[in-house]
């Protein structure tokens, strides 16, 4: 049995150097497409329930009044024995 000796050309990485991805091109345009796919998204989904929210009185649209049902005022503070 021969004797090999595991010197060779290729460079010696640790574990965690060799874990790590690369920021490349290919990283920046995903990321990119998928914001760019996010708000867009979010864009439509206004659009498409903007009409459902309340917007400000104007013609043909009725007044509410601040006061939600018709209670009486509270009793005043009297002296408590």
């Amino acid at each position: 049995m021969a004797f090999q000796t595991r010197e060779t050309d290729k460079p010696v990485l640790s574990a965690t150097r060799a874990r790590q991805g690369r920021w490349g091109r290919h990283v920046f345009w995903v990321l990119l497409f998928g914001t760019l796919l996010a708000a867009l998204g979010m864009f439509a989904a206004w659009t498409w329930k903007a009409g459902d929210q309340a917007g400000p009185v104007g013609p043909g649209q009725e007044r509410v009044s601040g006061q939600s049902f018709d209670a009486p005022p509270p009793a005043s503070p009297g002296i408590q024995k």
